[in-house]
């Protein structure tokens, strides 16, 4: 029986979630889920700025006598470049760590050089063997899960945390925020955190042994969580952070320019978001964006009707990148169309740590509080 269309009257998530939910007006379980998370971690005003202030403190104090007293991510989109900004801005000295997985588009190559040469930020790039993370990248197209992103989302964050302990920097500032990415429905992914469950999936459809590729156990997340008291600051929480606002920002002091899409810097997203994800799980990832921002108040529920009217490439760019992305792993059309056409399958079919990521999270939630706006000067 095909289930009846709903979409939610507040915002535009629709029951391409598949675990949706609306309340007696029709406005959904993630409209909801937004206010809970602006509630609990938004500080904006004047109010963000004393938090603000007091982290900024904290940061200084426990970074004195070392090179550096925080790390950054550098994906070169718009919020890891404010990131940058804000914390250059604020007196802080950063170390910018930048992954390169082998799909960097040329621009985000240009907005990455641009933005550490004008800040006088040092870069740290860690290149992937290009070997092993293609095995596993096909490991995961083979798997047919939806969270197709979890290799390189994992490596980013082991990588953060392995440097910020190398280097006794408890300090990661983080371009995730609840402004632009508070919503993100459970059924399309899962935690990229989860070591057991990308090593069961390149082990059961990988040919290529993993040697280099930087990995986050859950031993190493406990201990530097709790022992090493590590924790990422969502810094663009603490200012009254407008994503239109930014990207005027950046274009005008640090000479940045548009990918066009979120997380359009990497080739390899860009085409996996605009085309696999529609196509193959019915999936746009452009309506959880969307829906955030009118949750935010950032744009109205029409404007971003008509943005999800539009498709989400041209025919010719999209076409670019298919070729682009068929050539580099190497497949035939016949391979590709079998990845595009086989049944879709829930991470919950390989081996994971489901029960310690969900169910533990509040732990790690306060652990993270602890050492970061929470922590005294010690």
């Amino acid at each position: 029986m095909t289930q009846e269309y709903r979409i939610c009257t507040r915002c535009i998530m629709d029951i391409s979630d598949s675990e949706i939910t609306f309340d007696e007006n029709g406005i959904c379980c993630h409209c909801k889920t937004y206010e809970a998370k602006a509630r609990a971690g938004l500080y904006q005003g004047k109010a963000g700025r004393e938090m603000l202030n007091k982290l900024i403190r904290v940061v200084r104090e426990r970074g004195k006598n070392k090179k550096y007293d925080c790390i950054i991510g550098l994906s070169g989109g718009v919020d890891s470049s404010m990131v940058a900004f804000q914390v250059k801005k604020l007196g802080l000295r950063p170390l910018a760590v930048h992954l390169d997985n082998g799909w960097d588009s040329e621009l985000s190559v240009f907005n990455i050089e641009n933005i550490v040469k004008k800040l006088d930020i040092d870069l740290y790039s860690y290149v992937l063997n290009w070997e092993e993370f293609k095995d596993l990248q096909l490991s995961f197209l083979k798997a047919s899960v939806m969270n197709c992103e979890g290799p390189t989302d994992h490596a980013i964050v082991a990588i953060l945390y392995h440097l910020a302990a190398d280097n006794g920097i408890r300090y990661i500032f983080s371009g995730s925020n609840i402004i632009s990415e508070a919503i993100l429905p459970a059924s399309w992914g899962y935690d990229s955190k989860d070591w057991r469950h990308i090593k069961a999936v390149h082990k059961k459809l990988g040919n290529v042994k993993l040697t280099t590729f930087p990995r986050l156990t859950l031993f190493h997340f406990a201990y530097y969580t709790f022992v090493k008291q590590i924790g990422f600051i969502p810094i663009l929480n603490y200012i009254d952070y407008n994503r239109k606002d930014a990207i005027n920002v950046l274009k005008h002091e640090l000479g940045w320019e548009e990918y066009g899409a979120k997380h359009c810097e990497s080739i390899y997203t860009r085409f996996f978001q605009t085309y696999i994800l529609p196509k193959k799980f019915n999936i746009d990832k452009r309506r959880a964006h969307l829906s955030t921002l009118v949750c935010s108040g950032q744009i109205t529920r029409e404007d971003a009707l008509k943005e999800i009217a539009r498709e989400p490439s041209s025919t010719d760019s999209l076409e670019q990148d298919r070729q682009y992305f068929i050539k580099k792993f190497d497949f035939t059309e016949e391979e590709f169309n079998s990845i595009m056409s086989a049944p879709t399958k829930s991470f919950k079919e390989y081996p994971n740590n489901y029960f310690w990521f969900e169910k533990l999270s509040f732990i790690v939630h306060f652990a993270h509080r602890k050492a970061t706006h929470k922590a005294p000067l010690t």
